[in-house]
């Protein structure tokens, strides 16, 4: 596991073990679970409310929320939708971007 370093502070990068145990296509199911936990129901999207639903499970505090919110925000809407949500936790695994095969894992997400 590769410890990587975030705004400050040190975390664990666990997902090239979590592919590597589970797979690209396992490993992108997951990755799509995780963004239906925490999607808006109505709009299919994360939002800045459905993330603040949910913060209290993920640690996260509102700066944090919107912080990823803005980063991962790439189409401008002010939420993401599950192309959004993968493309940033491939950007937040330094162990999945310093491989060559990160390209083909985003490529099975979409």
């Amino acid at each position: 596991m590769e410890m990587a370093v975030e705004n400050g502070v040190d975390f664990e990068d666990y997902f090239p073990s979590m592919v590597e145990r589970m797979g690209r296509e396992g490993f992108i199911m997951e990755l799509c679970n995780g963004f239906r936990l925490l999607m808006d129901g109505e709009s299919g999207l994360i939002t800045l409310e459905s993330l603040k639903k949910k913060s209290m499970a993920l640690g996260l505090d509102d700066d944090e929320i919107v912080c990823m919110l803005r980063e991962g925000d790439l189409d401008g809407d002010g939420a993401l939708n599950q192309l959004e949500f993968c493309i940033l936790m491939f950007r937040l695994s330094p162990g999945l971007m310093d491989t060559n095969a990160s390209k083909q894992w985003l490529h099975v997400a979409i």
